[in-house]
């Protein structure tokens, strides 16, 4: 008949509160005290276990680089002198010997942190960091259907995609991620790539930085998303650890890709910018509009000079003279679009509401002109 090992239970750590103190003592503070030494203890061990890990990983490229510089000097011609081997020998020699005895201390950490007394802050530990999610099949939405459920979306969550853009850590943006997963979708960069427009539009150019770094943050998740045929929510982690820890040319591709996309924000907004300059225009080109319907602008930048200067000085008699030495067909459409753009407006001697044709125009300044002769 087995027996079942009970020798593991040897080895748990009792919780603090199990102990008997003296009535004199502040049971909580010793408690937190006695906690919080034991977890700094833990995070000094875990410290020196990750500084050997990255000083064997360190030794180990070293050892390659000089084990291929041996095997260079091998291969290479007769001239290679020999103190120049023998130097490369040595060092690679040295190397050897450090990686074992790094390896040594490292293998000694780990039977040591397997002898630990568990404590409530081990035997809570979570055993996986991946998470899986049943994804439904995909189904092609209309451009109706994406837009309303982009509105629904924001709507609901726009306070919280907010705050996510202004993240700056690594860490705080995972973990934000993990206490709000439905985040991890495509509403969500959407909404940030328009916020990051916004936010140049009103020339606040540092947050748009900020903003857009999260942006391409919440596209690579998607992307890696996509190259694993796995819903973004279950590997949102797989990208922060890959970045944390990322060589030189992922770290690249990523920065990159935020200042290409950096170059696309500003391009939208001076679009839009200017977009929104030509409608003011078009609106404030529309209110000067004069009652034949044309610009005013319009109209008097295509005047002769002597007339443009007549309007300058507000030269009702000037005007007049210069009329009457002009050729008279010329002069009626002229002062035909001075009047329909409002440059012009005639003293009318007919009822309110009557048209004038461009042949009584013209004859109203004229009769103005020899009323100021006879005068």
């Amino acid at each position: 008949m087995s027996r079942i090992d009970y020798s593991v239970w040897d080895h748990i750590e009792v919780s603090d509160d199990e102990d008997d103190t003296h009535p004199n003592i502040d049971t909580p503070s010793l408690f937190r005290w006695r906690h919080q030494a034991r977890v700094e203890r833990m995070e000094d061990f875990q410290r020196k276990g990750e500084e050997m890990s990255k000083a064997l990983a360190e030794s180990r490229r070293k050892l390659a680089e000089a084990q291929k510089k041996v095997q260079q000097l091998n291969s290479s011609a007769a001239d290679v002198s020999k103190a120049e081997l023998s130097k490369a020998q040595a060092e690679e020699k040295k190397l050897k010997k450090e990686e074992r005895e790094l390896e040594k201390k490292l293998d000694e950490h780990n039977r040591e942190e397997k002898k630990m007394p568990w404590n409530v802050d081990t035997l809570s530990r979570d055993g996986f960091s991946k998470s899986i999610v049943n994804i439904k099949p995909d189904v092609e939405e209309t451009e109706e259907e994406k837009e309303q459920k982009h509105k629904t979306f924001v709507e609901k969550y726009e306070k919280q995609i907010k705050h996510f853009g202004m993240l700056r850590r690594w860490d705080d943006s995972q973990k934000y991620l993990s206490d709000n997963p439905h985040l991890v979708c495509e509403e969500t960069a959407n909404y940030l790539v328009i916020m990051c427009i916004d936010l140049e539009v009103e020339e606040k150019h540092a947050l748009m930085e900020q903003v857009a770094h999260q942006t391409i943050v919440m596209q690579f998740i998607l992307e890696l998303a996509k190259n694993l045929k796995v819903d973004p929510r279950g590997c949102f982690r797989q990208f922060f650890a890959k970045i944390k820890t990322a060589d030189q040319q992922y770290q690249d591709a990523f920065n990159d890709e935020l200042e290409a996309f950096k170059g696309r924000v500003r391009g939208r907004a001076k679009i839009r910018i200017e977009k929104a300059m030509k409608e003011f225009e078009e609106e404030e080109r529309q209110k000067r509009l004069g009652p034949g319907g044309l610009d005013p602008v319009d109209v008097y930048e295509s005047l002769p000079i002597e007339m443009q200067k007549c309007f300058d000085e507000k030269d009702i008699q000037m005007l007049q003279e210069v009329i009457s030495k002009m050729d008279p067909t010329e002069a009626k459409a002229h002062m035909k679009r001075c009047i329909d753009s409002g440059l012009w407006v005639p003293n009318s001697k007919t009822d309110e509401g009557d048209e004038k044709d461009e042949d009584a125009t013209y004859a109203e300044v004229k009769l103005q002109q020899e009323e100021t002769k006879t005068e």
